[in-house]
């Protein structure tokens, strides 16, 4: 089913104190071939070099960028993300972070792929830690790149795979292939109907620190009768090298996802609701 050309969409990108990194990903959604929707950026504590830099986008841009901060006190995406999807008044949410450079037809795909009964997981290449810096360094315009420079940044080692920024045609069979699958679908690149987000709660912010609390959304959102569907070879995102997080609740957080999934609730515990 063909969603509406008029879907209102928001883009909410997690962002804490990288302004280089955000730099790059929001010059990808000013050069998106479709530019109805919005931006949110949601910014986990950054100082105010992130606020400058919103503001000198928000005057560039064709499209509204909003700017939502809290106080830092560690990691706290999940919090930021649910303050985000209860400002936003939009039908539809894209979740991505602010070292995922959009490909230039990024919210087109969402937009085509979108379907009631379904939210969306899309896929990412990883940059190598040189090639990011050279990026980032040099102001590279990765979202204007051909599939050919691509296949050079592969073969030279900069990319660790090429087959997701090569495009297929739409198939409801392969895109619906496992629509129960949870492992794999990241808040880097995943979208749904709003009103099926706040449906389940939006994000469990009871999770302490880096890890799981998307993967404990995405089983929600299926136990919730919503199908997880592929927008791998559409809608991709350039992630930037970064050094790895602090994981010393990986293993609480990874104790409570499975507790998370053999339980049959649906709503986050601690959840958007809060600033509704």
């Amino acid at each position: 089913m063909m969603v509406s050309n008029k879907l209102r969409i928001a883009v909410i990108i997690t962002t804490y104190n990288r302004p280089d990194a955000l730099r790059s990903v929001l010059e990808g959604y000013l050069a998106q071939s479709d530019t109805n929707f919005e931006v949110w950026v949601a910014d986990d504590g950054s100082t105010a070099d992130t606020a400058e830099l919103v503001k000198y986008f928000q005057i560039r841009a064709k499209f509204p960028i909003h700017h939502v901060w809290q106080e830092d006190i560690g990691f706290r995406a999940a919090t930021i993300r649910n303050r985000a999807l209860a400002k936003t008044l939009a039908d539809y949410v894209i979740y991505t972070d602010g070292d995922c450079i959009p490909t230039s037809d990024f919210v087109l795909q969402h937009r085509k792929l979108a379907e009631p009964g379904w939210f969306l997981s899309g896929s990412r290449v990883l940059l190598s830690e040189s090639f990011t810096a050279k990026v980032l360094g040099a102001s590279v315009p990765l979202h204007t790149w051909s599939i050919l420079k691509w296949v050079g940044a592969r073969i030279s080692g900069k990319i660790n795979r090429l087959l997701p920024l090569i495009q297929l045609p739409d198939s409801p069979w392969l895109r619906k292939r496992t629509p129960q699958r949870w492992e794999g679908a990241k808040t880097c690149n995943l979208s749904a109907f709003r009103q099926d987000l706040l449906r389940v709660n939006g994000l469990d912010e009871s999770y302490t620190g880096w890890g799981q609390e998307d993967s404990d959304l995405v089983v929600r959102l299926i136990r919730s009768g919503l199908g997880n569907k592929s927008a791998r070879f559409s809608a991709t995102v350039l992630h930037l090298w970064h050094k790895e997080n602090d994981r010393s609740h990986l293993e609480e957080n990874k104790r409570r996802l499975r507790e998370v999934i053999s339980a049959t609730h649906i709503r986050a515990r601690k959840g958007v609701d809060q600033y509704l």
